[in-house]
């Protein structure tokens, strides 16, 4: 019977965080009474996903990783300082939306990028592939735009928080792997629908907990829906650009490229930034969950279509 419910979960896995959307914006008492679940949700949703690939699942992920690092380098080295170049010539870098932007071009793959991919019918594989190595080169990749944004604190607390994080990944990772190496979890297709289910249903509550901070201002109102426009755009053009140009010989992989690409771990960076910049960036990284958590929804039909080898 609980197989069976957590299958039809995974079945309507998108209108899980649709309704984790509007519950986070109409019940901001709700979503703050849940912002201390996010961290272990998190990690939770790293260990379903590991644990639905299995040990083959994560070895074939693993394959191409010279051209998933170049990946990394273009996506969270080149393309925050092509911002900041620009943002500078225009005298923009001191405005919240341009410094949420590199912040966000800086930033790795979020933590559940294969848990989106699943939700969208997606292989999950190359989307771990592309989180773990995005964390593990961040602490390179990040310090170059730190140097030029003196706003965003010290590189040295980027590192730290990133170790932290790849020993998480490891743990949750690890645990996955060895209760589906001991037969513990099978790898059935009841099994995975099951596995499907509960993450979608994780999920959910993630994105009510963090829309907390978000909900209040739209109902105000204002800057808010320009902040929004803007986060939804660049979350958007970079799914699509990048999917359209993964390589045509691997199909599979473009859907997680692009979902790797636009769904960034903004909220890494909380815990390390100064308290007046993190005051001044809050609401471009509540406005941003938005587009990452509507992924499944608005892009499905066009990575499944990638997937299967259509035309871009």
């Amino acid at each position: 019977m609980l197989v069976a419910f957590l299958s039809a979960c995974a079945r309507h896995g998108r209108w899980f965080l649709v309704a984790g959307l509007v519950a986070g914006i109409v019940l901001p008492a709700l979503a703050e009474a849940m912002r201390p679940l996010i961290a272990p949700m998190v990690v939770f949703l790293l260990f379903l996903a590991v644990l639905r690939l299995g040990p083959a699942g994560v070895r074939a992920g693993l394959t191409g990783l010279r051209g998933a690092g170049l990946a990394v380098l273009g996506l969270q080295l080149a393309l925050p300082l092509a911002a900041v170049a620009v943002f500078a010539a225009f005298g923009w870098l001191g405005h919240p939306l341009a410094l949420g932007l590199v912040l966000m071009l800086a930033a790795a793959p979020i933590t559940g990028s294969p848990n989106l991919a699943i939700l969208t019918g997606a292989d999950p594989a190359p989307a771990l592939r592309q989180l773990v190595l995005g964390t593990a080169l961040l602490p390179l990749t990040a310090l170059p735009v730190f140097w030029f944004i003196p706003a965003f604190g010290s590189p040295a607390a980027v590192i730290w928080a990133v170790v932290q994080l790849l020993g998480l990944i490891a743990l949750a990772g690890g645990l996955a792997l060895a209760l589906r190496a001991g037969g513990v979890v099978a790898g059935s297709v009841q099994a995975q629908g099951a596995m499907d289910g509960l993450a979608a249903i994780t999920l959910g509550v993630v994105v009510i907990a963090l829309m907390s901070a978000v909900g209040p201002a739209l109902m105000e109102g204002g800057a808010v829906w320009v902040t929004l426009a803007v986060v939804m755009a660049a979350n958007l053009v970079l799914q699509i650009g990048v999917s359209v140009l993964a390589p045509r010989g691997a199909p599979q992989a473009a859907p997680a490229m692009g979902i790797t690409a636009g769904n960034r771990n903004v909220a890494l960076f909380l815990g390390v930034l100064p308290e007046p910049t993190v005051d001044l960036l809050l609401l471009f990284i509540g406005c941003y969950q938005v587009p990452m958590y509507l992924t499944p929804m608005l892009l499905g039909g066009w990575y499944r279509r990638l997937a299967r080898g259509g035309e871009r």
